[in-house]
């Protein structure tokens, strides 16, 4: 089993109509047409979303996707047209939501990866080989890719895998045309969001992108480059050869994995809630990573 463990009833707001309830993000639709995209504080783990929440991160997310729409702005166009608050919406939606673009949805996860670790390195240490891109021997946990590569995967439900595919397969899906656009412009946008990162003392070791079109427009849509859809990993502490330290919910994996937890992963019984010290620790986390990339102070 796997999922919400308390599936939130959304609200309900004048003028808007609720299409959506993601792992994060609630998704409504204004008057207008538009979508309106409300980033939650709700975290998920081993693809159980949990009923404790983190304060401040969907703030986080929302305010960090702002700022890196704009480092991208000449790579890529994004969806986003407003962060005013819409009439009639709770206080609380404020910093957190955004008013996008209604696109066409590509229904692939767009991945870049310029280190090898997670599902890459399952499927590496199997065949030496990641999507079907044969990788040279002697990589191991955290290793830097020769260059950094597109490897696709599937859009999964809420509770379920994504699933890596190749780029052949995505060809056969969404059209040469479109993979190949694909292709090129997620590994343009991880290149300079990794040189960025780098900058700051971060290393950028793989991200995923959603895009859609406006018209023949390739737009990138959801978030971008946040600790929710990227690793982020600390340069000074990159050692390969073991999991590295993130900036990100390793606190949440960690502590439900542990005997502190009682929790069998095995088993059909949902995760407990989550200890306030997990919750303090993980919420620093993500700041620490919006303060460090952003330079600003988090408030």
């Amino acid at each position: 089993m796997s999922g919400f463990v308390e599936k939130p009833e959304p609200v309900q707001v004048p003028g808007l109509v609720h299409l959506h309830t993601g792992k994060v993000r609630e998704l409504y639709q204004n008057e207008a047409g538009d979508l309106v995209m409300v980033a939650s504080d709700r975290t998920s783990a081993f693809d159980w979303v949990l009923p404790t929440e983190i304060p401040d991160k969907g703030r986080v997310l929302t305010q960090l996707s702002l700022w890196w729409f704009d480092q991208l702005a000449d790579l890529a166009p994004n969806h986003v047209l407003s962060t005013e608050l819409p009439a009639d919406a709770p206080a609380d939606w404020a910093g957190r939501t955004l008013i996008c673009k209604s696109l066409r949805m590509v229904p692939v996860e767009a991945v870049a990866r310029g280190y090898l670790t997670g599902s890459g390195l399952l499927e590496y240490n199997d065949s030496r080989t990641v999507c079907g891109l044969a990788l040279p021997e002697g990589l191991v946990d955290g290793s830097e890719l020769p260059a950094p590569i597109f490897t696709p995967a599937t859009k999964a439900a809420v509770g379920e895998h994504d699933e890596n595919v190749s780029y052949e397969e995505v060809a056969r899906q969404v059209g040469a045309e479109t993979a190949a656009q694909l292709r090129q412009t997620t590994l343009a946008v991880y290149g300079r969001a990794r040189d960025i990162a780098r900058d700051r003392g971060i290393i950028l070791a793989d991200t995923k992108f959603e895009f859609g079109y406006e018209d023949d427009t390739l737009v990138i849509a959801d978030e971008v480059l946040t600790p929710d859809s990227s690793r982020f990993w600390p340069a000074d502490l990159w050692e390969p050869g073991r999991a590295q330290p993130s900036f990100d919910k390793q606190f949440v994996r960690d502590w439900l994995t542990s005997d502190a937890s009682g929790w069998d992963r095995k088993s059909e019984q949902p995760p407990p809630p989550l200890p306030e010290e997990i919750v303090a620790a993980t919420r620093a986390k993500y700041v620490e990573a919006y303060e460090r990339l952003t330079g600003t102070s988090w408030s």
